[in-house]
């Protein structure tokens, strides 16, 4: 069933667990996703950035999409489908509009009071429609930074002025994560992200979850992360199994050449799925 993240993030809050965000790009990797998290029975996020909507055919594709293959392969476990990373208010609102039952408003390259502007009125007006919203303080770093050198984490206090006034439901702080692949060591400050969790009283969300040793994970989640989100790895994952394999087969069925990481792709989800703590929680 689709729902939206309130209550997932906040039973995982709560039991200090945390909840996947796997970012989809097709049909096959969507289904892949959903038969393993029904296997493991825990929730899933299934993200969706601005790009891979439009690869997809546009967001109300997507959605129905998701819907028809929850109902087709009898998925039980909650599902939400998230927009990630809403570059504005237009494009939160038509992924509303289209079914969706969250989205990321991610402001974060504005000033603060601007920020707040945009993100309270996507809050208001996806309240219309029991849609959840995530919104980002500081900006999460990118592999093109991957060392971190000279990041600004998240300011407390102003996280604190976010969250109050755009009323938005869970919060994403740069905490020195970056979207790709690290090729230094993650940096992240668990001090910050305790006292913006003992602050903010809001389930935190941690961008860039690929290549995070299993032990931040774990320390993060006890720190207050409530959600994941992960995206590289699955790449990786699946494209190397692919390359390995497509050499190995006279293959030419685009289907069967999709298949070919299948398993190794599952093999990731569930890892993450069990790292989290998520694994029987629905």
């Amino acid at each position: 069933m689709l729902v939206n993240m309130n209550e997932m993030l906040k039973s995982a809050k709560d039991k200090k667990y945390a909840i996947a965000q796997f970012n989809i790009n097709n049909l096959e990797w969507t289904r892949f996703i959903l038969e393993e998290c029904q296997n493991n029975l825990s929730p899933v996020i299934l993200g969706v950035s601005e790009g891979a909507a439009k690869y997809m055919g546009g967001f109300k594709t997507v959605y129905d999409m998701v819907k028809d293959l929850v109902e087709y392969l009898k998925i039980t476990v909650p599902v939400c489908l998230h927009l990630d990373h809403g570059s504005s208010f237009d494009t939160c609102k038509e992924a509303i509009d289209s079914g969706f039952t969250s989205v990321m408003i991610d402001a974060s390259n504005f000033e603060l009071e601007k920020n707040i502007e945009i993100t309270k009125e996507v809050v208001k007006y996806s309240k219309k429609f029991n849609v959840s919203v995530e919104g980002e303080i500081g900006h999460v770093g990118s592999d093109k930074n991957p060392d971190n050198e000279g990041i600004l984490y998240a300011n407390v206090l102003d996280c604190v002025k976010y969250c109050q006034e755009s009323e938005v439901d869970f919060l994403a702080p740069a905490l020195g994560s970056v979207h790709g692949l690290y090729k230094g060591v993650p940096k992240l400050n668990f001090e910050r992200m305790e006292e913006i969790n003992d602050k903010t009283k809001l389930p935190l969300v941690l961008h860039g979850g690929t290549g995070i040793y299993d032990e931040q994970i774990k320390k993060a989640i006890e720190c207050g992360i409530s959600k994941i989100n992960i995206n590289t790895e699955l790449q990786i994952a699946w494209s190397n199994a692919v390359k390995e394999n497509i050499n190995n087969e006279n293959l030419y069925d685009p289907r069967k050449i999709i298949k070919l990481g299948e398993k190794a792709l599952k093999e990731c989800v569930k890892n993450k799925i069990v790292l989290l703590g998520s694994n029987n929680r629905a």
